[in-house]
């Protein structure tokens, strides 16, 4: 039994971590790799990709990595004002409601279901219906 979880996991994982590479962040990842592996494997797969899925999206962010120092590039240059938050502005904070003003993200960078604004200087990407930070541009 175990040997057959073993085979199963390593064949949705490689059947999965490509297809994970082009996910959006940590909650695209975890989306279609849970999609894939299900496809691959059925539940279990499900599992276990989108545990891989998630890791892979982490690592790569929502921006893809050569994205982001053009992106943070366009912020400056729109000279966007800064929202003071009073704590540490990191992945997982939710903004409050009010206060905030969020902006659309140029097509061009591949970003469609997410804002960005700038807290304490810093230029974040935004899940707009929960306001939570999803990435912090640096």
């Amino acid at each position: 039994m175990i040997r057959h979880l073993i085979g199963i996991t390593a064949v949705v994982a490689t059947l999965a971590l490509p297809a994970m590479a082009q996910a959006q962040g940590v909650p695209g990842g975890v989306e279609h790799g849970s999609r894939e592996g299900e496809r691959a494997a059925g539940p279990l797969g499900a599992v276990v990709g989108g545990v891989v899925g998630g890791v892979v999206g982490g690592v790569s962010g929502v921006l893809g990595i050569d994205q982001r120092p053009r992106f943070r590039s366009y912020v400056v240059e729109q000279r966007r004002p800064s929202y003071q938050y009073s704590g540490d502005a990191g992945v997982g904070v939710v903004l409050p409601e009010s206060g905030v003003t969020y902006y659309d993200v140029p097509q061009e960078y591949g970003v469609h279901d997410y804002r960005y604004t700038v807290v304490n200087g810093r230029t974040v990407l935004v899940d707009p219906r929960t306001r939570r930070i999803v990435e912090v541009v640096e």
